[in-house]
């Protein structure tokens, strides 16, 4: 089910030079603010967990989930090398679950490494929050990069629209508008910090059985349902 020669040509797609720019820049940016606001506050649980969530959870962990899930196979299909790649005696499946794993790896590393150091700095773990978030970025890592990864198969506009669901549903409507928190992968994976954290500064609107079964089962039906797009762009191709 894991193609290494995939892999890598997915790996060198996503860390090419413009990509790993864009990738870095909001880790840094967030660290960055970490430190600032360390210095001028000191170390206040309260600030951690409003940086690390409005932030780090709600904007950066979606939007590099975007540019991971959808630079795994949104370019290939955009200038038709992904035909080379199908040609190959490599298994539909497998080409979509070798590049879901390598997306799902590059946004966890540019995601919730970042977030762990900037907890660490904010209020040095205190409550266990910086392991809470990091484990929340680790897990809404896997759902985003299974959506976007999907969303490349299926349009020439998924960054486009990505980021609307980053920025729009996820940092806005996900953060402040109470009924689009049951279906924001935010809140799911908050959930999941929510058994790790200390205290009650760490919260989710949703419960960990619902989150644990609704991140399950977008993952898998992303996943599923991004094979059948390719399957049928193979045919298209052959036709």
């Amino acid at each position: 089910m894991y193609d290494p020669t995939v892999a890598r040509l997915t790996y060198r797609a996503l860390l090419g030079r413009r990509r790993a720019l864009i990738l870095f820049a909001l880790p840094v940016l967030l660290i960055v603010i970490a430190a600032a606001v360390r210095g001028f506050s000191g170390a206040d649980d309260q600030v951690a967990v409003d940086l690390l969530g409005g932030f780090a959870l709600a904007t950066m962990v979606p939007i590099i989930g975007v540019i991971a899930g959808t630079g795994a196979i949104g370019p290939e299909i955009d200038d038709g090398s992904v035909v080379y790649l199908l040609s190959k005696p490599v298994k539909r499946p497998t080409i979509i679950f070798t590049k879901l794993i390598v997306a799902i790896g590059v946004t966890m590393a540019f995601s919730a490494i970042p977030t762990f150091i900037a907890g660490m700095i904010l209020n040095g773990n205190g409550q266990q929050i910086a392991v809470a978030y990091t484990i929340a970025a680790l897990v809404a890592s896997i759902a985003y990069a299974a959506m976007f990864l999907l969303l490349g198969t299926i349009t020439r506009h998924a960054v486009v629209f990505g980021l609307v669901y980053a920025l729009v549903w996820e940092a806005l409507f996900g953060s402040l508008v109470s009924g689009a928190r049951t279906l924001s992968v935010q809140q799911w994976s908050l959930a999941v910090a929510q058994k790790t954290a200390e205290g009650d500064l760490v919260t989710s609107d949703v419960g960990l059985p619902v989150a644990t079964v609704l991140l399950v089962g977008v993952t898998v039906l992303a996943t599923w349902y991004a094979g059948q797009k390719l399957r049928s762009l193979t045919l298209a191709g052959e036709e």
